[in-house]
């Protein structure tokens, strides 16, 4: 399985920004795709994922009602829609899957590289 990760940028706090994964190789039913970020200065942590084969979706605290993950499954493309920025979302943002997912978090069994967005204040 490769990733890959594209869409980050520059943007100014309370913009919105989308950044996608591209899934290439056979995903298994069990699977699930999503992101981590990493800040300067800290540690990796995870952000969200979507089961391949459901619609289900995981947050962590920090990200949720201003973060929505979506996949197309057409595609194999898996989408991050990031309303509301803040500075503290700056960071580097990785694609990552997990085969099998046993949720909530994903412990990143595959790695995209990453695609960095920063939030200005």
């Amino acid at each position: 399985v490769q990733l890959q990760a594209s869409g980050g940028g520059l943007v100014q706090a309370g913009d919105s920004l989308r950044i996608s994964c591209a899934v290439s190789g056979r995903l298994y039913s069990s699977s699930a795709i999503g992101w981590f970020r990493q800040a300067p200065g800290k540690e990796r942590e995870f952000v969200a994922a979507i089961r391949w084969n459901d619609p289900r979706t995981y947050y962590t605290d920090s990200v949720k009602g201003r973060f929505t993950i979506a996949k197309d499954n057409a595609k194999n493309t898996v989408f991050l829609q990031m309303n509301n920025l803040k500075p503290e979302d700056t960071a580097v943002y990785y694609c990552a899957a997990d085969m099998p997912f046993r949720g909530p978090y994903l412990k990143g069994d595959y790695w995209g590289q990453g695609t960095q967005v920063t939030v200005s204040s």
